[in-house]
């Protein structure tokens, strides 16, 4: 008896001795951010460039000489993918010491819509150390700061990641998605807290992974999930109808945070509410991108995130009326303005420089860096001179599905540029989980309140001169989960494309909406 009560006992404290012994000096250290940014991301370019420098891309450039970031940046042109191509080409063969000094085996396959535009993205020893795992360690850190009285250490987390394969036939180098390579390398500890087992955790077959995590964490105590939303509410909505529960917290009655990332939690909101009941629940954004980890939210009031600066990245930022010049103009950190849309560029300890990532970003704080992620360079609609961004886009269809009683699972749009009456419009092809009590109402709000986000939007529906009313078209169930899986994309950190300038995506999903 007094074995089980000194178990009880260590089981109930558990959460709060590490939180104090790991977790708290931790946040001593963020509190830095306040006051000395800019020093500790100095700092990270110095190390940075020190590390690199014996490197053949380090001589190229002459790190040696460079001492200050006016060096760095007037050295070094920006960079996308098919500037780096060739040296990740020639990582992936074997050789290195060419973006940075140690080896480099693993690589992030991000999550592009064709299997030719793949990118594979190096990922060295210090990245996955100071970067992705530290991020990881950070969110659990900043989460229990808010959360005193948190159990989350009673029970196991439960982890929703992709997959890997061997890099080029080697046994001795693999691609995957990021979160399969997490959970191959990470801690065996850490492993220990974590379900499912690694064999499933890796498993390619999505529908299968999907049936075997039911099974072998229905009896689990899980107290926290990690994964992007959509593919979440996938696996949660299988285990319901697998246990013919109403709510998740029948299953799990000790769940309470997920930590989520990877798609945009907006139009997930509340169809999570349904399925996870408990008032105790918590949601924490995350931004652990195959290029590095970003930001945590710090405040559950808040959505923004916190920008974590002390990790193995530099980052500078590019006004978006700069993307498309041949030299667009970068500022550090320092010297961005709030509420204005920024694509991000980084150098990390991965081998990246000046890397730009393809996402855009708007600070809501200075005093710690906060920010929102409000979109990609590549995925906004621009054919009339509207710039309409993601982050329009949410706000648009959150206030339409709160008017309507609508819910959202995805959705893509596109601009229809001149129909038969010679009319152009946007079309929205939307999948929805609760159908609005009026289409019409929804597409008018959604249309209104893309006027009232956008200036640029509003300008050119005018008096329908420029642009007529968008139009929406009702997808068919599991529309997007056809469509990914007819590009090999099930699973793991894959996207469905929200906003695209063509009609590429939009043409190839129309034709599998029957």
């Amino acid at each position: 008896m007094r074995f089980k009560i000194r178990s009880q006992i260590r089981t109930m404290n558990i959460t709060k001795f590490l939180n104090k012994v790991y977790f708290t000096p931790r946040l001593k250290e963020i509190e830095q951010y306040t006051d000395h940014a800019g020093e500790l991301q100095e700092s990270a370019l110095r190390r940075l460039i020190r590390s690199a420098a014996r490197t053949e891309w380090g001589k190229k450039y002459d790190y040696a000489s460079i001492h200050t970031y006016e060096d760095f940046k007037k050295r070094l042109p920006i960079q996308t993918y098919e500037d780096i191509k060739p040296y990740v080409t020639r990582l992936r063969a074997g050789e290195q010491n060419l973006l940075w000094p140690s080896e480099i085996r693993w690589f992030a396959k991000s999550s592009g819509m064709t299997n030719d535009k793949s990118k594979f993205l190096p990922v060295s020893k210090e990245a996955l150390q100071d970067t992705h795992y530290q991020g990881g360690k950070d969110a659990v850190t900043l989460y229990l700061g808010q959360n005193p009285e948190s159990r989350f250490f009673s029970g196991k987390g439960l982890i929703l990641g992709g997959s890997h394969s061997p890099n080029l036939d080697s046994n001795h180098s693999l691609v995957g998605d990021l979160s399969a390579i997490l959970i191959q390398n990470v801690h065996p500890l850490v492993n220990y807290m974590r379900v499912p087992s690694k064999e499933i955790a890796l498993m390619s077959k999505f529908t299968a992974k999907m049936e075997a995590i039911a099974n072998s964490t229905l009896h689990a105590n899980v107290t926290s999930l990690s994964g992007v939303p959509s593919w979440m509410l996938v696996l949660i909505k299988h285990m319901l109808e697998k246990t013919s529960k109403q709510s998740l917290e029948e299953i799990w009655p000790n769940l309470e945070v997920f930590f989520h990332g990877g798609v945009a939690f907006t139009p997930y909101r509340e169809q999570y509410k349904q399925v996870i009941q408990s008032p105790g629940m918590h949601y924490v954004e995350t931004y652990n991108a195959s290029e590095g980890y970003f930001g945590t939210q710090n405040d559950l009031r808040d959505p923004s995130m916190l920008l974590m600066i002390d990790y193995g990245i530099f980052y500078e930022f590019v006004p978006m009326e700069d993307i498309d010049k041949e030299n667009p103009r970068a500022c550090r950190l320092e010297e961005v303005e709030l509420n204005k849309n920024y694509a991000m560029v980084i150098s990390t300890s991965a081998g990246l420089w000046r890397y730009m990532i393809g996402d855009t970003v708007k600070f809501t704080g200075k005093c710690p860096y906060k920010f929102v992620i409000t979109g990609r360079t590549k995925h906004f609609i621009n054919a009339f001179g509207e710039e309409l961004i993601v982050d329009n886009a949410e706000r648009g269809l959150a206030k339409a599905c709160a008017a309507t009683g609508a819910q959202v699972i995805d959705y893509s749009a596109a601009p229809v540029f001149m129909d038969a009456r010679a009319k152009c419009r946007h079309q929205w092809l939307i999948e929805f989980a609760q159908a609005p009590d009026s289409l019409e109402k929804f597409a008018k709000i959604l249309d209104d309140t893309l006027k009232e986000v956008n200036s640029d939007y509003e300008a050119k529906r005018q008096n329908d001169l420029a642009l007529q009313p968008l139009e929406v078209i009702v997808a068919r169930p599991r529309l997007f989960h056809d469509w990914l899986d007819s590009k090999g994309k099930l699973g793991g950190q894959h996207k469905v494309p929200r906003l695209s300038n063509t009609r590429d995506y939009i043409e190839e999903m129309l034709k599998l909406n029957k």
